[in-house]
């Protein structure tokens, strides 16, 4: 089944760029990208002198050698030749406004970056497109093994908002034969001890709720009947909550959807998305986005 259309990678130029790529190669095939963007965006495309200590043979231009060398690198990991190939370097004072603009003119439906774990970066460019990117994004992180996932967690609240998300997960873990498993973080209310019940008792009290709310959902939007797990955030990080049990229960890829301020800003992270986001540097996550929205909007989040 064909997911995704045309992709665009962002590169920095340093030793991920040959962990991103040989795991892009991996989902080339199974999302159906047929048209690759290799973008690398910096402040000021001048060469760095250790690699112009390591190529003397670069005199041409300062984008058109780092575009040269990326080209040369996708050769070297015989980058398949069905798929299409564009690669540019950008200059521009705002990385992050500058990459998101370039996803909006080649209108990619997916945008793949790099997570380091122990490579030098903080991922702060990866976490701003994560956030306000037009369009889904992955991301594959440094130290896992390539490979496509077989255990998928999906964080869940039972939403109409969660339905769109429902619906990629059931398919993508279908094709893939992958195990689709719901994750739902519920909380005890602060006046429960009014009620005359204990902490942990009341604690069961919204857990069996939230497990009715669960088949409620699945039986309203004829979802297969499948098993929730259930985590108590007792005031906690919501997004390490959840990077905490993707690793209990084995996951290898989380997937989860963005959640808009208003429908028309559905492109925007909502607050536990983003949380995941900022902790999850060791699993590789699809962040499944809906395209369409306006330019106008698009524009506008520059200024948030």
């Amino acid at each position: 089944m064909k997911y995704f259309s045309k992709a665009m990678i962002g590169l920095d130029l340093t030793e991920m760029d040959d962990i991103l790529i040989e795991k892009t190669i991996v989902f080339l095939k199974f999302l159906g990208i047929d048209k690759c963007y290799f973008v690398h965006v910096a402040k000021n495309l001048a060469i760095p002198q250790e690699i112009l200590d390591s190529h003397p043979e670069l005199l041409a231009p300062s984008d058109e050698s780092i575009e040269a060398m990326i080209t040369e690198k996708l050769k070297n990991f015989n980058f398949p030749d069905h798929i299409e190939i564009e690669v540019f370097a950008e200059e521009g004072e705002n990385q992050l406004e500058t990459f998101l603009r370039w996803a909006r003119i080649k209108d990619v439906d997916l945008v793949i970056m790099g997570r380091k774990e122990t490579l030098e970066g903080n991922g702060s460019l990866a976490k701003g497109i994560a956030k306000k990117a037009p369009c889904s994004i992955l991301m594959l992180q440094e130290k896992r093994p390539p490979g496509l996932p077989k255990k998928i967690m999906v964080p869940t609240d039972f939403s109409d908002h969660t339905e769109l998300i429902y619906n990629f997960s059931e398919r993508i873990c279908d094709d893939l034969h992958a195990e689709l498993v719901p994750v739902h973080l519920y909380q005890v209310p602060h006046g429960y001890s009014k009620t005359g019940k204990t902490f942990e008792e009341f604690s069961e009290i919204m857990k069996e709720n939230a497990n009715k709310d669960f088949k409620k959902f699945l039986h309203k939007n004829n979802h297969r009947d499948l098993d929730c797990h259930f985590v108590l955030n007792e005031d906690h990080d919501e997004g390490k909550l959840l990077l905490d049990e993707a690793h209990k229960i084995g996951a290898d890829m989380i997937l989860l959807g963005s959640r808009g301020r208003t429908k028309s800003a559905a492109i925007l992270l909502g607050s536990v998305a983003e949380k995941l986001v900022m902790v999850n540097n060791v699993l590789p996550m699809l962040i499944f986005k809906k395209k369409g929205e306006t330019v106008g909007f698009f524009e506008a989040l520059f200024r948030i």
